[in-house]
């Protein structure tokens, strides 16, 4: 199945309308729908419904959809990836600033140590755009908490932290040495979606911090934020119960580099390292 194909019905599958679709493609109905017939008959099952009021998509439409997306994200992740091969040898390591639990330097510092290694650079961006950035080909390994989208990707533990409240210093749970879930208005389920609301509005870290001791936010983040960025107008606070923020190591499962691999394997003994050392 060549990709031409699979573009075309993608746009139609998205748009729900030949004219539509035509349009977004840059070409006229007409052979777009003859295109989506020979793909029809080359599968042998109908992946369109059409009268002449609407189009829907079979069950065996939204299952190519979907795979159609896998499959022309990952030819373009190829072509990515074959131009900077072309560049010379290099690992991206994506990252979101203050993301790496501590762990950053250590890790880039004991792959430096590897035979072969090759130049890392690392490449800061926002919350959970690692994994659009390995499937794109744009990153070749990145640090990212759960939860996150692992499609096409191959994942290593490398650290599980406890949470901190982040309060602003005159909230009234502040004056407390340690807090429970309860005390937010939290149980479990709701801690992630909780995360996700303060960061609403956010691009980073620094904004966060700022909202919080403005006393706009209260949030919960890992444990290793309250030592790296200690704030007058912040707070935070051991929250007992609440579930950990979980660090991966991902890249992309297609991946033979050697270069990937040792530095998976270079960023599991350093994280191996640190559990023993704490």
């Amino acid at each position: 199945m060549e990709s031409r194909p699979l573009r075309y019905f993608v746009a139609v599958a998205e748009e729900l309308n030949f004219a539509r679709a035509a349009e977004r493609l840059g070409i006229s109905p007409p052979p777009l729908s003859r295109a989506i017939r020979r793909l029809e008959a080359e599968l042998g099952v109908p992946l369109f419904e059409r009268t002449t009021h609407r189009v829907t998509r079979t069950p065996a439409g939204d299952v190519l959809l979907a795979e159609a997306r896998v499959a022309l994200d990952a030819l373009e992740a190829a072509g990515r990836r074959a131009r900077r091969a072309a560049e010379g040898p290099k690992l991206v390591l994506a990252v979101k600033a203050d993301g790496d639990a501590g762990l950053l330097e250590p890790i880039l510092a004991r792959y430096a140590a590897e035979p072969g290694a090759v130049p890392v650079a690392v490449r800061l961006c926002g919350w959970q755009e690692q994994p659009r950035l390995l499937r794109g080909g744009e990153a070749d390994v990145a640090l990212v908490h759960a939860p996150f989208d692992g499609t096409g990707l191959d994942t290593e533990t490398l650290a599980a932290e406890a949470r901190v409240a982040v309060l602003a210093a005159d909230h009234p749970l502040a004056g407390r040495d340690r807090l429970e879930l309860a005390d937010l208005g939290l149980d479990a389920d709701r801690v992630q979606g909780y995360v996700d609301e303060a960061r609403r509005g956010h691009d980073d870290l620094a904004q966060v911090l700022t909202a919080v001791s403005l006393g706009k936010v209260v949030t919960l983040l890992p444990a290793s934020v309250s030592a790296r960025y200690p704030r007058p107008g912040v707070a935070y606070r051991p929250v007992l119960d609440a579930p950990p923020v979980v660090l991966s190591l991902a890249w992309p499962s297609q991946s033979r580099s050697t270069a990937t691999a040792a530095l998976v394997r270079a960023a599991t003994e350093v994280a191996e390292t640190t559990r023993t050392a704490t």
